[in-house]
């Protein structure tokens, strides 16, 4: 295959520039170049990858407590017949389990420590169709009983109350009871019959469940107050929730991204603000280039002098250079490219081999609930950074490129 002469010489230059002897210093700068583009794309897709894995993460443990969707009765009564709410929801093809519930929130005191919870009230055996929590713990719920009073309380909940499995609480209802004395809160002793833990800290530490029934009557509902949905992809869940509304105008309806809105922002935020800031070093190696192709251009003021009387244009002449400073972007950008996946897809086994090396623990089990490194590289954020890394790097070969074009063969060769 015949390539334009232009491509041709442009890659003997960028090949000379890294084995001639003659101008090592030029030599030196555009390495330095190649591996500061390396670099930035590397550290770009390892930290992306990292914090995907991070979300990743704690996005699992939340859905394993919570429902991917959540309906409640338009009006803010509660729902008669659930199980004819939850028969129409199914028609949707994405939904494949649906449960009922009663949220509330309440105060549980022990001694003198209370505590403000939210309380979940279930129905153990439907439970399990839609949390990965209740699946798991299927013998714990089940002692879940209506009539029982028994309450399943988060681990960190338990610690902090000082309380343990078979020990009495007192639930504390918001709405009280009016009396000829005023009103008097409506108190409830209950038996913690099992702890759970679901690796998340709001929950963990702000969550109580008891059966549906019970809290029906401890909260005055009357009823059941809303259905919870299970879907075939959580990340769906929007889309659904939109489907929904539009199919049962009867229901009011909330996915996880709305009722978790805050978390899920402000990891978008700070994952856009985490590639903007490492993009800028992207660009600071790439525009390194500049200072390496001015000198090259320097050096070449004679071979530029040579192509132009044998009849090269400006253009041609500019696109030589072009080519040259090209290269060492797609070098840069293929090289970090190889770095930033081999780690980010070997990060469970690198970092543990440089925290046995420095005899540190970067994520303390003691402190941090995910004590491994989670990575998940994902080609949506790899394609954007291999992209603005090739047009950052052929941007930093414009304004050289013209100042070789602009060189006049006369002015060139009459020093030689």
């Amino acid at each position: 295959m015949n390539l334009p002469y232009e491509w041709r010489v442009g890659w003997r230059y960028t090949r000379a520039s890294r084995s001639d002897r003659r101008n090592g210093f030029i030599s030196f700068i555009s390495g330095v170049s190649v591996i500061g583009i390396a670099l930035g794309v590397a550290a770009l897709i390892i930290v992306l990858s990292v914090m995907n894995g991070f979300q990743k993460e704690v996005r699992d443990r939340m859905l394993s407590v919570v429902a991917h969707v959540e309906l409640y009765d338009a009006l803010g009564g509660p729902i008669a017949d659930w199980r004819a709410v939850a028969e129409q929801a199914r028609k949707q093809p994405d939904v494949v389990g649906a449960a009922p519930f009663v949220p509330a929130q309440a105060l549980i005191a022990r001694g003198e420590d209370m505590r403000g919870v939210m309380v979940r009230g279930i129905v153990p055996a439907e439970e399990a169709q839609v949390t990965p929590l209740a699946a798991r713990m299927v013998s714990v719920f089940s002692r879940l009983q209506p009539g029982g009073w028994g309450v399943v309380l988060g681990s960190e909940l338990a610690r902090s109350l000082g309380v343990r499995e078979g020990d009495t609480i007192t639930l504390v209802a918001p709405s009280g009871q009016v009396t000829p004395a005023g009103v008097v809160p409506r108190l409830k002793q209950v038996t913690v019959v099992g702890l759970f833990e679901a690796g998340h800290y709001e929950y963990d530490s702000g969550l109580a469940l008891m059966h549906a029934d019970d809290a029906a009557r401890l909260f005055r509902t009357g009823g059941v107050s809303g259905v919870q949905l299970k879907l075939k992809d959580p990340q769906r869940a929007r889309a659904v929730g939109d489907e929904l509304s539009k199919t049962m105008p009867q229901m009011l309806v909330r996915d996880w991204t709305h009722t978790n809105r805050n978390w899920f922002e402000a990891v978008q935020v700070e994952k856009r603000m985490m590639f903007i800031i490492l993009t800028l070093i992207v660009a600071v190696a790439a525009f390194n280039l500049v200072s390496t192709l001015v000198m090259t251009v320097t050096d070449k003021r004679a071979d530029i002098a040579i192509l132009r009387t044998l009849g090269a244009t400006p253009r041609s002449i500019m696109g030589i250079f072009m080519v040259q400073g090209a290269m060492s972007g797609v070098l840069g950008t293929l090289g970090g490219l190889g770095l930033g996946l081999l780690v980010a897809f070997n990060i469970d086994v690198i970092v543990p081999a440089i925290e046995r090396l420095l005899g540190v623990s970067f994520l303390p089990g003691s402190i941090y609930l995910i004590s491994k490194m989670p990575s998940d590289p994902q080609w949506s954020d790899i394609l954007p950074i291999t992209v603005i890394s090739l047009i950052l790097a052929l941007l930093a070969t414009l304004y050289p490129s013209w100042r070789a074009s602009r060189v006049q063969p006369a002015e060139a060769l009459r020093y030689e």
